[in-house]
């Protein structure tokens, strides 16, 4: 799940929503969690891996959040980097680690980002259109495919629902727990649809990796945030009683879910003819 607000991660500010009430990823981040996406801090390297980001690519990235994947981003030292984010606090934390001439956060939407047409090599976006109904998902998968070169790379890592041909009571369940849990709406696709999705705006699946949904898990916790920092974030959490009760109630439902519900990550291929 990507972060949408946060400047100070590890305490509920004066100004954020009760504990109750603001998103779940919004209240991991604010606990100390860094890594919020689905399949954790592996399938974003298998992601990245997958783009072969390199020096001669101008990138582009939907939601960056915290930031963790900028820098993995920026290390492989690209030819131009942007990350287009709509909130301030966020923009912000991103900024920090912005340096060069060509590396620019900037204000927008992934809908409608506002760059020139086929300015970007590389588009990717994390734990974002799992959150967005149809019509938003098409729209900033066009909008990514819009961006890109002819050939160029998009990738995206989502939570998955399994089987293709999951139940509809089951996808409803899934939907229905979820989004009450997380306080945000979660329309997970399943891999087929996934696939379609990208193959609708002209875009070439060339690789997938899945990962099980375990961001909640305590071996996933140590792998993506390191001994020291899942031990805190277990005692922030600890302390907030709130805190804990929705932690615990979003780790019951992955756990309630988890032979249907999984993380994703498809790197995918500009066709020509894309439009």
């Amino acid at each position: 799940m990507a972060l949408t607000h946060s400047t100070c991660p590890e305490r509920i500010a004066d100004h954020d929503p009760p504990a109750d009430k603001m998103p779940g990823h919004w209240l991991l981040a604010r606990m100390g969690k860094r890594v919020l996406r689905p399949g954790g801090i592996e399938l974003t390297r298998q992601l990245l891996d997958q783009l072969a980001i390199g020096k001669g690519d101008n990138v582009v990235e939907f939601a960056p959040g915290l930031g963790v994947t900028a820098r993995m981003t920026l290390r492989r030292q690209p030819r131009s980097y942007a990350a287009i984010e709509r909130d301030r606090d966020a923009a912000a934390i991103v900024e920090r680690y912005l340096s060069g001439p060509h590396q620019r956060c900037v204000l927008g939407t992934a809908e409608d980002t506002g760059l020139p047409e086929t300015s970007a090599s590389v588009v990717y976006g994390e734990a974002m259109l799992s959150m967005q109904p149809p019509s938003v998902k098409t729209r900033i998968v066009a909008e990514a495919a819009r961006l890109l070169s002819p050939g160029g790379r998009y990738g995206i890592h989502e939570l998955c629902l399994v089987p293709d041909n999951v139940d509809q009571s089951v996808r409803d369940a899934i939907q229905r727990d979820l989004s009450d849990e997380v306080h945000v709406g979660v329309r997970p696709l399943t891999s087929a649809e996934w696939r379609e999705l990208l193959d609708s705006a002209g875009l070439t699946v060339v690789a997938e990796h899945t990962a099980p949904m375990h961001l909640l898990e305590p071996t996933r916790l140590v792998r993506d945030e390191g001994l020291f920092r899942a031990i805190r974030f277990g005692w922030n959490v600890a302390r907030h009683p709130v805190a804990r009760r929705r932690v615990l109630a979003m780790r019951s439902v992955f756990r309630k879910y988890h032979k249907h519900l999984a993380a994703i990550a498809l790197a995918a291929q500009r066709r020509p003819s894309a439009t």
